[in-house]
């Protein structure tokens, strides 16, 4: 698997990504991601360089993205926890070829190495408050559910969960260190 930052012409492949990955939740009942992602914060992501790309080979369409950066959303985060060292999963998102290939497992284990690189404690994200299946994966996956926040500022995601940050390699090749910029 190849791993790249992702770049400003890669914008409408990421809100395919979003899209198609909103209609499999819809036709599953849930109205995750049913709102357009905005281009701006979109581009702003990219411009940090924490937008990565996963491709099975360099020259081929990528077949899933994740947004990783240290931005930690006060509304679902204590100031305690923001104060600790952690990167934070977004738009984890995969696309049908492939979902049930272990693809998902494997990406996180890259994120949480990228923070145990980055001298994080922590590998955190957040989930859609009602989507009990993808509470469950992260559960199996080793995230700890913290809390659930029921804000209406949290657009729907105040399943908060964590784990701790580990070194493994999961045999992704891209820029030397590729860590969040």
């Amino acid at each position: 698997m190849n791993v790249t930052y992702a770049t400003l012409d890669d914008i409408p492949r990421l809100q395919k990504f979003r899209q198609d990955a909103a209609a499999w939740l819809a036709d599953r009942g849930l109205d995750q991601w049913s709102t357009v992602y905005p281009d701006d914060l979109l581009r702003s992501s990219i411009k940090a360089g924490t937008v990565f790309l996963f491709h099975e080979e360099a020259e081929e369409d990528p077949v899933a993205t994740v947004t990783l950066d240290t931005l930690a959303d006060p509304i679902l985060w204590t100031p305690a926890e923001i104060r600790e060292p952690a990167l934070y999963v977004h738009k984890l998102t995969l696309s049908r070829l492939g979902s049930g290939s272990g693809l998902g497992s494997r990406i996180l284990d890259w994120c949480g190495d990228r923070a145990a690189q980055a001298g994080c404690d922590w590998l955190r994200l957040d989930a859609w408050t009602t989507n009990t299946a993808l509470h469950t994966y992260y559960r199996s996956q080793g995230f700890t559910h913290l809390r659930t926040v029921h804000n209406e500022q949290a657009y729907g995601s105040g399943w908060v969960a964590q784990r701790p940050a580990m070194l493994r390699n999961v045999g992704f090749h891209g820029p030397a260190g590729l860590l969040p910029r």
